[in-house]
């Protein structure tokens, strides 16, 4: 047994040849740095940026909380978090394969034979007992096993970065669905107050044309004001209803928390995106260290093929005591061993080798791609983000003062209309353009902020020191 572990020692010496190709990261598919032009700002070059983790990039205390749950009890994070768990025992799996693998057996026997079958005229019974202790090892001379060890472990780290990757599509997730949900809260709010200024519009108009002031026509306007502000009160109250249960599921449980009684949705909900970096900075986004693990994965896949051409070494030993009587299987002189080692050679395999080497260079040249499609895509989601940023903060501030001017203008002409200066019509497109006013300049700031969100999103959750091996 010892000259058997004494063997196994130098040829594991032997051991350890790799056939996986040399693996190099493929250039960059995209500019070295972000688009520029008029719809872009204009920001001085970062390097050494520190990461920004979500908690600090969401400064509402509520959607905090919120994320906080969700990432506790969201289920398809919950099935990422399970998936990581078992690609970790497949590639223990596959680990196991390249260790000497010990096994214990005993075993015993009786049998009878007929006395024709002995040579003789009595029958007899045959007794045999043993008990062994017995190794098998493959000999990995030309890195097939470390291949596929190799291969298992990067679809593991592959499976590690989509969980990363599915925790912070959902904290983005979480975070626009719940400023879609404020957003709406607030249009509902300014629906309410619309729709309370129509209705004193129409009790006016309605007195006006009880004492003969104001004409069926004007009457007519204002009902009609009125039941258009109700059809949207009820769309709204529709909005919030789907919203909150949209992102109950998110979080995965009831949402208990209201909103506040006057919604603000400022640009202080979300803390500034250091966006002065280079394009390299989304080799750290999940997605793309999923890619180019995956991509590393069929690298060593080639190894294991080429591999296959190669001999394969066995070694199978046994050692222990026999007997044909079971009180004597531990005495002196029962000491057994086995030492049979095999090798396989293929010689003839039809183009199976050759094919399935084929395969696995062409599933690499495909993850090759994958890997280049994603940097393509993020490098698109980033320059949008940028583009977003570049031209919301214009659009919000342009709205502003619309809505301004708006809110000047109905007063003018309520005052005007009540003199009896100008027609009701002018009133009513007054109010009519103060209510669309307020509506935009909300969805206008819930765009804005869902485009940092995105931001945050394309620029991986986080970044600075690159990690990616």
């Amino acid at each position: 047994m010892k000259r058997l572990l004494i063997c196994s020692a130098l040829t594991a010496a032997l051991a350890g040849c790799s056939m996986i190709p040399a693996y190099q990261r493929p250039a960059l598919p995209v500019a070295d740095s972000w688009p520029t032009g008029e719809a872009y700002e204009t920001v001085p070059a970062q390097s050494g940026a520190a990461p920004l983790a979500w908690q600090s990039f969401f400064r509402d205390p509520q959607l905090r909380e919120l994320i906080e749950v969700a990432l506790e009890n969201n289920r398809d994070l919950r099935v990422a978090v399970l998936n990581v768990a078992a690609t970790s025992e497949l590639y223990r799996i596959q680990r196991a394969d390249g260790l000497p693998s010990l096994s214990a057996n005993g075993s015993g026997s009786r049998t009878h034979t007929p006395a024709g079958l002995n040579g003789n005229t009595q029958s007899g019974i045959n007794s045999q007992y043993s008990a062994t202790l017995g190794v098998a090892w493959e000999i990995d001379l030309f890195g097939r096993v470390g291949s596929l060890q190799q291969q298992a472990l990067e679809e593991y780290l592959a499976t590690e970065a989509a969980q990363r990757g599915v925790q912070v599509s959902l904290i983005a997730s979480v975070a626009n669905s719940y400023l879609r949900w404020q957003a709406n809260q607030a249009l509902l709010q300014t629906t309410q107050d619309t729709l309370q200024t129509y209705e004193d519009s129409l009790r006016l108009t309605q007195r006006s044309f009880d004492v003969g002031i104001a004409s069926t026509l004007e009457l007519t306007q204002a009902r009609t004001a009125v039941e258009t502000a109700r059809s949207s009160l009820a769309a709204y109250k529709r909005l919030v209803a789907q919203d909150r249960n949209a992102l109950a599921l998110l979080v995965g449980q009831r949402v208990s928390i209201l909103p506040s009684a006057k919604i603000e949705l400022g640009t202080d909900l979300l803390a500034e995106l250091p966006v002065g970096l280079a394009s390299d900075v989304l080799l750290q986004r999940p997605d793309i260290v999923q890619a180019e693990y995956a991509l590393r994965g069929a690298s060593a896949n080639i190894g294991a093929a080429r591999a296959a051409f190669f001999p394969s070494i066995s070694l199978t030993a046994n050692a222990g005591s026999a007997s044909n009587q079971l009180s004597d299987l531990f005495q002196s002189g029962s000491e057994y061993w086995n030492f049979s080692p095999s090798i396989s050679l293929p010689i003839f395999s039809a183009g199976r080798l050759q094919a399935n080497l084929n395969y696995a260079e062409l599933i690499r040249d495909v993850r090759v791609a994958e890997y280049e499609k994603s940097i393509q895509m993020a490098f698109s989601e980033v320059a949008d983000g940028l583009a977003a940023r570049g031209t919301y903060r214009d659009q919000v501030a342009a709205q502003q003062r619309l809505l301004s001017a708006s809110e000047d203008y109905f007063q003018i002409a309520e005052r005007r209309y009540r003199s009896g200066v100008d027609s009701y019509l002018i009133l009513l497109d007054a109010q009519r353009q103060l209510f669309t006013a307020r509506q935009q300049l909300i969805n206008d700031r819930l765009n804005q902020l869902t485009s940092e969100v995105d931001l945050f999103r394309a620029l991986g959750g986080s970044w600075g020191t690159q990690t990616n091996r």
